[in-house]
């Protein structure tokens, strides 16, 4: 018994480990080819595929969890595996430090319907936040992914000596301070309470664990505590992450036991087993409360009843609504860096069909961010879109043959397009501000816009100064301008541009 343990939990780690290390490179953006071989990861984790409509992958997860309990958190879920390792190194500071304590579950439900209502509604601060996918997203984007960025160069600059020209240089640049911010609050919270206490973000705040764990308790598959055995060593409760074990009662909380091993592995008289549970235990509520004598309250099946309903309801109605760089001017005089203007309307991705419709679907899991190597896409700042993707040209613009963001997006926020199809698809429109043009206010020839225009939806045309003066100037024709922000990008004016993108409501193909 105690070597099949053993090796159950040895499976669980590897597959833990090699999921973990396939999500965390996506997030990395460590290639192209990367992004397209391993986005099926990132569409594996729950709240994306519920975002997404996704029936199969959705389905998979329930039966998963029908089957052997909630082994996604310790397995799929790259925040739940990153608490582990928190905890892992905690157990080198303290072993056996854990302890069993009552479900809360008031705050559990609490939360899922408020996460419910916002996702509905599409009020982004609060699903973004709540999201552990897209947590962990924004943890690696902004905190692991300058250091990965940084240890490239070193490679790219020793690659350089050598003439072999594998590597290449990233340019180190903060998207955004915002969404570093909150990255790092959360990265420091999650480490401090997985360091001190195990899984207490899972069974307490996040919404996915909730959601899970209506169907743990009637998992085919569980760790079950033989009282016979039993020589109330304790140790199975001290080593539960989360916290799910009560030695004295004899009992397992099935709704946060996250099917990690660990307690199989302490046992030390045989009695714990991952054991097949009969009808009549699976669907019995064997879950204690509080009190001093941990009895069973008369409600606790008819609570365990509406925690079901409200779950379904829940997951029904949400499917259904469902830095800078100095650079130089041939080696003699520094450029100002370009600055953003202020655009009216937001610029989303080319298939994210409208700013409303990626509000709505979009965690801002920062997946899209770090697929785009043309470094067009950061996190908005805007209190309703926060930190979901919006596109800016300051450093780059949206190529007509890229489509990287539209093939890893694991929501449906932005839908798949081909480079047939990008080429059409109306994002926004250039604006010309005559004051910041460089034949206007200087009376130096230009053009850079009008050359440079993929569609060709920029004509100079004459245009006379204030002062009489008669200049080429740029104008433009909207319906064949695609909002690439090329011409945003090259135009030589500084720190704003002359001509910019702003967004299209809704995005058209034409």
């Amino acid at each position: 018994m105690k070597h099949s343990n053993s090796l159950l939990r040895v499976i669980r780690i590897t597959l833990a480990t090699m999921l973990f290390t396939a999500v965390t490179l996506l997030l990395l953006g460590a290639g192209w080819r990367l992004n397209l071989w391993l986005s099926w990861v990132a569409k594996l984790q729950f709240l994306p595929a519920l975002m997404a409509l996704n029936a199969g992958v959705l389905a998979g997860l329930i039966v998963l969890t029908l089957i052997f309990g909630r082994l996604y958190c310790s397995v799929i879920c790259p925040l739940g595996v990153m608490q582990d390792i928190f905890g892992w190194l905690g157990k080198k500071q303290k072993k056996n430090r854990y302890s069993y304590s009552p479900e809360k579950r008031w705050l559990r439900y609490s939360v899922l319907a408020v996460f419910a209502v916002c996702v509905i509604v599409g009020f982004a601060p609060v699903t973004t936040l709540l999201a552990p996918y897209s947590a962990y997203g924004r943890i690696v984007n902004s905190l692991f992914r300058p250091l990965y960025d940084l240890l490239g160069n070193a490679l790219a600059a020793v690659d350089a000596q050598q003439n072999w020209y594998v590597f290449s240089e990233a340019e180190l640049w903060m998207r955004s301070v915002t969404t570093f911010v909150v990255a790092l609050l959360t990265l420091g919270i999650l480490a401090v309470l997985a360091w001190r206490n195990g899984r207490t973000y899972c069974n307490t705040i996040c919404p996915v664990g909730t959601i899970l764990s209506l169907f743990a308790r009637f998992s085919l598959l569980r760790v079950q505590l033989d009282k016979s055995k039993c020589k109330n060593c304790s140790l199975c409760e001290r080593n539960c992450k989360a916290a799910a074990i009560d030695y004295k009662a004899g009992t397992v909380d099935y709704t946060r036991c996250v099917a990690c091993g660990d307690c199989l592995t302490q046992c030390k008289h045989g009695a714990l087993g991952y054991k097949t549970a009969s009808l009549t235990d699976r669907f019995a509520d064997r879950r204690q409360t509080a009190g001093a004598d941990r009895e069973k309250t008369a409600d606790a099946v008819d609570t365990g009843r509406r925690a079901m309903l409200t779950g379904a309801v829940v997951m029904a109605g949400t499917a259904a609504m469902a830095q800078a760089k100095i650079k130089v001017d041939g080696g003699l005089a520094a450029i100002e860096d370009k600055q953003a203007p202020v655009r009216h309307t937001p610029i989303v991705p080319p298939g994210a069909l409208s700013a409303r419709h990626m509000q709505k679907h979009c965690t801002a899991c920062q997946l899209c961010v770090s697929a785009c190597k043309n470094n067009v896409l950061r996190p908005s700042t805007d209190l309703m879109r926060l930190m979901q993707p919006e596109m800016s040209f300051e450093r780059g613009y949206c190529r007509p043959e890229c489509t990287d963001c539209s093939q890893v997006c694991p929501t449906g926020a932005i839908q798949p397009i081909t480079v047939e199809q990008k080429t059409g698809i109306h994002v926004g429109h250039a604006v010309w501000i005559a004051d910041n043009c460089v034949p206007v206010s200087k009376g130096d020839q230009c053009g850079a816009c009008a050359r440079h225009c993929p569609t060709l939806a920029i004509q100079m045309v004459n245009y006379t100064t204030a002062d009489g003066r008669t200049v080429q100037v740029p104008a433009i024709d909207n319906e064949r301008c695609i909002g690439c922000g090329k011409c945003e990008h090259l135009c030589p004016s500084r720190p704003l541009s002359a001509i910019y993108v702003e967004g299209n409501v809704v995005q058209h193909v034409g």
